[in-house]
Formats: structure tokens, sequence, C-alpha cells
């Protein structure tokens, strides 16, 4: 059974339909973006494109990887867990680069200078299988010699980039694990919710999270069509209207080295389970 989500039905086109998974990113429950995306996709493509989303990276991932999904958006983390039987298919740019940081944020007026300082609290993750919000600061303790499930008093988890800024900035949590990408543009567009949070650290540079697919659809006509799209996206008015409301600035093609940051810190996390 396929679990209850968002699903924005494929329209405009009669070819067959492509399946495009979204993970609970924090512009996931904008209806007017994925409005625009599905247009700008079922376009480029020359098929009609259904959106589905589900609630937890995991739920997405699972969907890809059995090929109920022909592709989705997911994050480095579950990409590198399941890159035997996953395959690039565009990676985005932001400001440039298909590169971005995981925050560990605070309250703004809080006093707290290091990780050390964070001993105690409760901590807001976003989810199990999101790089930003849970690996990195995993093992960044792990690399320090502490256990993260000792060091936090409780570990709490949001299922939306979105909420973990949320949870800090009302106090449910001391601290949180964010999308550095995430919270730069929820500063701009919701500055009232962010000026309350800032960023105590920011992590070395890490690939963006990608468009994938399972290798058994790699070579499909389908899959092609939609690469070409993500590739062209900033040279149609329609695609970029979208990268707009994203705050990106296009998409490349696939290069597995960008996530060799990422599989590092999962090797060290199977190292020490």
């Amino acid at each position: 059974m396929v679990a209850a989500g968002l699903v924005i039905p494929a329209a405009g086109k009669t070819a067959e339909t492509l399946r495009f998974g979204l993970t609970p990113v924090f512009l996931a429950n904008d209806l007017e973006l994925l409005d625009a995306l599905r247009r700008y996709l079922s376009g480029a493509t020359g098929h009609a494109v259904e959106l589905i989303s589900r609630r937890t990276y995991q739920e997405v991932t699972a969907l890809l990887v059995s090929g109920q999904l022909d592709a989705a958006w997911i994050c480095g983390y579950p990409y590198v867990k399941y890159r035997s039987q996953l395959d690039l298919v565009a990676i985005p740019q932001w400001n440039g680069k298909p590169l971005y940081q995981s925050y560990l944020i605070v309250s703004a007026d809080r006093e707290a200078q290091s990780l050390d300082d964070l001993k105690g609290d409760i901590h807001a993750f976003s989810d199990p299988d999101s790089n930003s919000g849970y690996l990195v600061t995993r093992t960044l303790l792990f690399e320090r010699g502490l256990d993260p499930d000792l060091f936090f008093r409780k570990s709490i988890f949001t299922y939306e980039h979105r909420n973990v800024i949320r949870a800090v900035a009302s106090g449910l949590a001391q601290s949180g694990s964010v999308d550095g990408y995430v919270w730069e543009v929820m500063r701009e567009i919701e500055p009232d919710l962010v000026i309350r949070t800032r960023a105590l650290r920011k992590s070395e540079w890490l690939g963006f999270p990608p468009i994938a697919t399972s290798k058994s659809l790699a070579r499909t006509p389908r899959i092609k069509a939609l690469t070409g799209a993500f590739l062209s996206m900033k040279d149609d008015s329609g695609g970029r209207d979208v990268l707009d409301m994203l705050r990106l600035t296009g998409f490349v093609a696939g290069d597995d080295a960008i996530f060799d940051g990422i599989a590092a810190k999962v090797s060290l996390l199977r190292s020490v389970l």
C-alpha cells in the first residue's frame, strides 16, 4: 500500500505519465510552486507529470528504489545509502554551485558559542535520513568521541527543515540541525521567523540534494527527457520562474564525486554502529 501524501495529478498530456517524487522540503506545500514545476516538466519532457510527496525521506526513497517512481528529488544521505541501486539525473545549483551546508542553529539571544555548549539540549533534527538535518551533526559528535544519544537530553524529529527553524525559534527545542540552503532562503522569505534564530556552526560544503532515478530506469527515454528538462530549465521562461521560486541558479549533470563527503560520513556512522 502506498503511504498517504500529497499528489499533484498529471494534466495536459496524453503521453505515458512520468511519476516524480518530492521529499518534504521547505516549499513542499507551496501549491503555486508545485503547479509551476509540474507544468514546466510536462511541457519540457512531453509527458504528463504526476508529483508525489510523502512525509518522510524513507517513504520517498522506498518508492524510488522499488520503481514506483520514475525519479525523485531526494537527499544526499539516502542517495549514498542506496548508491548501488540509484543513478543521478541532475543536481541543483545554489548560488552557482551544486553544494550546500548543514547549520547548527540556536535561538538568536542564546550565548552558546560552540557545539559543547549544546550538551543537555532538546535538539531538533529534520529527518533520520537527512544529511544536513541529521547525519552531519551525528557524525560530528562521533568524531569528538561523544555519543549523540547521551549528549542531547532529548532529540525530536520535525520531518521538515522549516519546522526545525520553528522549533528553535519558539523554544520547543534549544538547538537544531537544519539545511543551510533552507535557512538562508527562509531568512529572505520569512525574516520574522528566522531572525529569532542564528547559525552557531556551518559544516563544510557538501553535495546538494540531487534528482535521482533507479538504475533500472536510468536509460529510458522518459529519464533522458527529464534530465534534459532539468539541465535546460534556466533557458526557459517557465523554468526560470520555478528556479526563482526555489532560489536556485539551475541544474547540472550528475557527478557522483560531489557526494564523496557525505559518503565519508556514512562510512563513519556505519563503523561505530
